[in-house]
């Protein structure tokens, strides 16, 4: 943070930076850093209380092998700016491969960065705004930025999908379901269309197959009285399928 002006929002970037995973915190000419800093940073009390003060950029960017700027002004136009800017997201993707340390400099919160610091900048970050208001509180700048570097890095968990099999067995107790309950045979195409459709919006996993499998077949002995009819469901034919695909055009 180059020259930040109020201590609240030192604590307010400290809180974000822990929320995210990052822990080194220069600070730059910085005002005293007071109570207000303290309450605002809550769990992060660790971050301000080791953070770094230094009295040039020069000692701010030592030992960095990249720099990023943030500013609240778009380079729309390549011919009158040092840098062409980019979103947060688009930077987080960018770096992801870098080998080596990147700062990433937040301007004081009156007039931002000066433009001797933004032209030694590798690269500029803009957060996409309202065009009639762009300039962020510098800790909402921080944070969605922080957001976005943290969420590239993260490895999301995704469940298993029910292969195509499981779900036409599916389909099968469904309109074994139907059959047991004397639903109207006017109406079965377009109900087993209905489903189809839900099932394909729906993409269930493995687990959701497995429970609504034991739902149908529950419902199928309740309507048998305890016994599942002797005839098992047998997979759908290459008729039946088109026939249920004419039904779904027809509706």
């Amino acid at each position: 943070m180059v020259e930040p002006l109020h201590d609240g929002n030192v604590g307010a970037i400290a809180r974000s930076m822990k929320n995210f995973g990052l822990e080194e915190l220069v600070l730059v000419r910085p005002c005293a850093i007071g109570e207000e800093a303290i309450k605002r940073a809550m769990h992060a009390t660790d971050i301000l209380k080791n953070a770094k003060r230094v009295f040039t950029d020069e000692e701010a960017l030592q030992g960095v092998d990249f720099v990023a700027a943030t500013s609240g002004i778009d380079t729309c136009n390549e011919k009158h700016f040092a840098r062409i800017s980019m979103t947060p997201k688009e930077f987080s993707q960018k770096i992801k491969e870098f080998d080596g340390t990147i700062a990433i400099l937040f301007g004081r919160e009156d007039f931002g960065l000066d433009k001797g610091l933004l032209r030694r900048c590798d690269f500029l970050i803009t957060i996409p705004a309202n065009p009639a208001y762009t300039i962020l509180n510098i800790s909402h700048a921080a944070a969605i930025v922080f957001y976005e570097l943290f969420a590239t890095g993260v490895e999301r968990w995704e469940p298993q999908l029910a292969s195509d099999m499981e779900t036409e067995k599916l389909h099968e107790y469904f309109a074994m379901l139907l059959d047991c309950i004397d639903w109207p045979e006017h109406k079965k195409g377009k109900t087993k269309v209905m489903f189809r459709r839900i099932v394909s919006r729906a993409v269930p996993s493995t687990w959701e197959f497995h429970s609504l499998m034991g739902v149908l077949d529950n419902a199928i002995k309740e309507a048998t009285h305890g016994e599942l009819p002797k005839k098992r469901p047998r997979k759908i034919s290459s008729k039946a399928k088109k026939d249920d695909a004419k039904t779904e055009l027809e509706s």
